[in-house]
């Protein structure tokens, strides 16, 4: 039943990254940390898919995830795999949310992060991952008093600094709000995990 349920939070998790990737963020070229934000910066640069970049960034994170945690490696190049391929399978969201583009980039990057941040975290309380830097962010908040939502925050802002450089100065701006609606999600779904890791 455990396993039954870490599937279905993958699949789950891997729909809210897709819709929040594809419906929100992409209409307005909005940028979210991560891998997710390189994959995005790809993207609007080179018209590459954001799923297949997504698992070609990965490989670096799998292989320390191979001598760190050979089980999360399992779990999380699963869900890696799930939440790559239904980014690239909600793909026609982008056009067909372009119709509310009167909501403005700012409140789409703002729910197009939570979106991200929830399915994240979601997947980050069943001991699994994306295999992005949220993966990256869980091994080290095993090592420091940091909740893993803040330690992807301030991993997204490099990124998306970056990205603003490579794109507009808007972007940066707009994707400060994605990383922050995200890193709030994410927090909000692993701080009752947190505290159980703790007090155990």
């Amino acid at each position: 039943m455990r396993i039954f349920l870490k599937y279905f939070i993958m699949v789950f998790g891997s729909v809210l990254i897709g819709i929040g990737t594809n419906a929100f963020l992409v209409p307005h070229k909005v940028l979210d940390g991560g891998i997710i934000g390189i994959a995005l910066i790809a993207n609007y640069v080179l018209d590459m898919h954001i799923g297949f970049v997504i698992i070609l960034c990965s490989v670096p994170i799998f292989l320390a995830a191979w001598l760190l945690n050979r089980e999360i490696f399992y779990n999380s190049l699963t869900g890696m795999l799930i939440s790559s391929f239904m980014i690239d399978l909600l793909s026609p969201l982008q056009s067909s949310f372009r119709e509310f583009d009167w909501l403005g980039a700012i409140p789409s990057a703002a729910a197009g992060g939570f979106l991200i941040g929830m399915g994240l975290g979601l997947m980050l309380r069943f001991e699994t991952s994306t295999g992005g830097t949220d993966l990256l962010a869980h091994f080290i908040s095993k090592s420091v008093p940091l909740n893993v939502g803040f330690i992807i925050l301030l991993m997204d802002a490099v990124i998306i600094g970056v990205g603003g450089f490579l794109l507009t100065w808007e972007t940066f701006v707009q994707s400060l709000f994605t990383i922050a609606a995200g890193g709030l999600a994410t927090g909000l779904c692993t701080l009752k995990h947190g505290s159980e890791k703790n007090n155990s």
